[in-house]
C-alpha cells in the first residue's frame, strides 16, 4: 500500500507537469521566431567538440530492468570528447565503475524540488556559456505508463527552436496572437534559463514516476513467481508423500501375505 501510494503521487506529479512543458515550448517557439536575427548565448549552435551527458537513475534497485535500460541507451552514444554527470546514487555507481570522465554529482530526494534541480540547471548553462562544452544532452527514463518506462536521451542545450514543439501532445503550436512585453528579446533572455531548469525538473519527475511503476511491477511479478513457487513445491510434496504413503501400504500388505 505504500509503495502503491509512492507510485500514484510520481505518477500525478509527472503528469501534471506537461501541460505547463508544453506550453511553456508553445510560448518560447512563438517568442524565437520573432526575434529577427538576434540569438541567445543559450541558442547558439557550435561546431560539437566537447560534450556532457546528464544520468538520471534511481537511488535504490529492485526495479526490475530500469537502469539496465538506461544504462544500455547511455553505452549505445558515441563518447567521443563527453563528459559525465551523474543524478541518482546508481548512475554514480555506473559512471565510477566503467571509468567515465564524471564532472559532478547531485542526489536529488525521492520527491523532487525545484531548489534542488537549479544547481544541476546552473551547472548546464555554466558549462555551456563558458565555451567549456559545445552541447549537454540528458539520458533518463522517460514514463509512458505504469507497465512501460522508456529510456531516453534528449538535447538540452543548445535550444533548438525546431525541437520546442517537441513530441509531445501538449506542445502544440497555438493559432492566436502573441504581445511581448517589454520587448521579444527581454522575455527571451528572461524565460530560458526558467525554460532549461524546468526541463531538467519534469525528467526527473518522469524519471521517478518510472522508478516507482517499474518497483511495483517487479515487486508484483517477484509476489506471483513466488506464490507459484510455492504451490509447484506443494504439488511436489504431495505427490512425494502419496508416493512414500502408498509404498509403505504396499509393503504392509505384502508382508501380510507372506505371513498367511
Amino acid at each position: 500500500m505504500v509503495a502503491s501510494s509512492k507510485m500514484r503521487r510520481a505518477q500525478q506529479a509527472a503528469l501534471a507537469g506537461r501541460p505547463y512543458a508544453g506550453l511553456m515550448n508553445e510560448v518560447l517557439a512563438e517568442v524565437a521566431g520573432n526575434v529577427g536575427d538576434y540569438t541567445h548565448p543559450l541558442m547558439e549552435k557550435r561546431e560539437v567538440r566537447k560534450r556532457v551527458l546528464i544520468l538520471v537513475s534511481t537511488d535504490k534497485g529492485l526495479c526490475g530492468a530500469l537502469n539496465t535500460n538506461l544504462f544500455r541507451e547511455l553505452t549505445a552514444i558515441d563518447a567521443t570528447g563527453a563528459s559525465f554527470s551523474a543524478v541518482g546514487r546508481k548512475a554514480l555507481q555506473f559512471l565510477v565503475r566503467t571509468r567515465r570522465n564524471l564532472l559532478a554529482d547531485f542526489q536529488v530526494s525521492e520527491i523532487p524540488r525545484t531548489q534542488e534541480v537549479r544547481p544541476i540547471a546552473d551547472f548546464c548553462v555554466e558549462k555551456f556559456l563558458s565555451g567549456e562544452v559545445d552541447r549537454v544532452r540528458v539520458v533518463y527514463s522517460k514514463f509512458v505508463n505504469t507497465l512501460a518506462q522508456q529510456a531516453t536521451t534528449v538535447n538540452l542545450l543548445p535550444v533548438s527552436p525546431e525541437e520546442l514543439h517537441g513530441e509531445e501532445e501538449e506542445a502544440k503550436v497555438s493559432s492566436g496572437e502573441f504581445l511581448f512585453e517589454p520587448s521579444e528579446q527581454g522575455v527571451l533572455t528572461a524565460i530560458l534559463p526558467h525554460y532549461v531548469s524546468y526541463q531538467i525538473f519534469q525528467m526527473i519527475l518522469d524519471a521517478r514516476a518510472s522508478e516507482h511503476s517499474a518497483r511495483m511491477v517487479a515487486m508484483k511479478n517477484a509476489t506471483d513467481n513466488a506464490k507459484q513457487l510455492v504451490k509447484d513445491l506443494t504439488l511436489h510434496y504431495n505427490k512425494v508423500r502419496q508416493a512414500s504413503i502408498t509404498t509403505e501400504l504396499l509393503e504392509i500388505a505384502s508382508a501380510q501375505l507372506s505371513v498367511g
